[in-house]
């Protein structure tokens, strides 16, 4: 089986993100891979949906700036330069899906809390980002596991 040359780690920024990128770091070191980080924004608009008359332009791109932030602090512990952070606005699974194309990663490492019935039926990050992904995925399972 070929070595992993490059890694994408898809954080949420949580306290649980560490557990995601120290795996990844791990196999990383192992394989000699570059790694990258993504972290998704999902735009308020979808959140609150499309047909509210109020204008989030600000209140978005405090939000990206306390991402961008964050996301440094996170990439410096990790020793992951600047150029391999990346901070994109849209759906998780379509932006990381989009991300790993055109880096042409090998391997996409993404945090999963392991869900059960209803909560697995609606779908999760993880698994939207394995059912799509043209290469590996780890999924690190994080936080508790709902039964």
């Amino acid at each position: 089986m070929p070595a992993y040359r490059s890694i994408l780690i898809a954080i949420d920024l949580t306290e649980e993100a560490g557990l995601v990128a120290d795996r990844a770091k791990v196999l990383a070191g192992a394989e000699h891979a570059d790694l990258h980080l993504i972290h998704v924004i999902e735009p308020l608009s979808f959140a609150y949906g499309g047909d509210i008359p109020m204008d989030f332009s600000g209140i978005q791109e405090e939000i990206h700036q306390q991402a961008r932030e964050q996301l440094s602090r996170f990439a410096n512990e990790y020793g992951i330069d600047e150029e391999h952070q990346h901070i994109v606005l849209g759906r998780p699974e379509v932006e990381i899906h989009a991300l790993a194309e055109t880096l042409d990663v090998d391997l996409i490492v993404v945090g999963s809390h392991g869900r059960y019935g209803l909560a697995l039926l609606m779908g999760s990050t993880a698994n939207g980002v394995l059912h799509g992904a043209s290469c590996d995925v780890l999924a690190v399972r994080v936080g508790e596991v709902k039964k």
